[in-house]
This record gives structure tokens, C-alpha cells and sequence, in this order.
């Protein structure tokens, strides 16, 4: 949702709906991060599903002094489909 207040809708330059994907991520020393995942599409996932990020792109961003790193990506499939994409 780009606006709470109006309920305005986030959409991509084709005016497609853009969805975001809260995903927890776990590094090689076992330790969690919560990473949000922004795709066009309503992905084809469940809660506590494994995924498999497509075409996954970082922005770094920087506003007032503040930055951080947004996360873009073509699509979020089920782990077990990954050998088929």
C-alpha cells in the first residue's frame, strides 16, 4: 500500500500492483535478518514457505541522512519449483 490514509494502491511504471514480501533470511553463521522483497504479481507462496528469490536487486537509497538497501525481484517462488525457472 503506497498510502494508508487513501488506501492508494503501490504500482510499477505499467501500473501493475507491486507486492511486499516480508522473507526471513538466515546467513552461513546462523544468524536471521528480515528482509522485505518488493514484486510485481501477487507471488504464488504461502507463510513459512522456503523461497527462491528471481532476479533479485538491491537499491541502495539515501534520504536526510538516512539509508538503507530496498530489495526488487521478478518473482518469489516456492523453493521445490526452483529447478524448473
Amino acid at each position: 500500500m503506497l498510502n494508508r490514509d487513501t488506501g492508494e494502491i503501490k504500482t510499477d511504471k505499467n501500473g501493475n500492483t507491486v507486492y511486499e514480501v516480508t522473507i526471513s533470511v538466515e546467513d552461513e553463521f546462523g544468524r536471521i535478518e528480515l528482509v522485505k522483497i518488493g514484486i510485481t504479481g501477487e507471488p504464488p507462496i504461502k507463510a513459512g514457505d522456503a523461497v527462491h528469490a528471481v532476479g533479485l536487486l538491491g537499491y541502495i537509497w539515501e534520504i536526510a541522512g538516512r539509508w538503507g538497501i530496498s530489495y526488487r525481484a521478478t518473482a518469489l517462488v516456492p523453493q521445490q519449483e526452483t529447478a524448473s525457472v
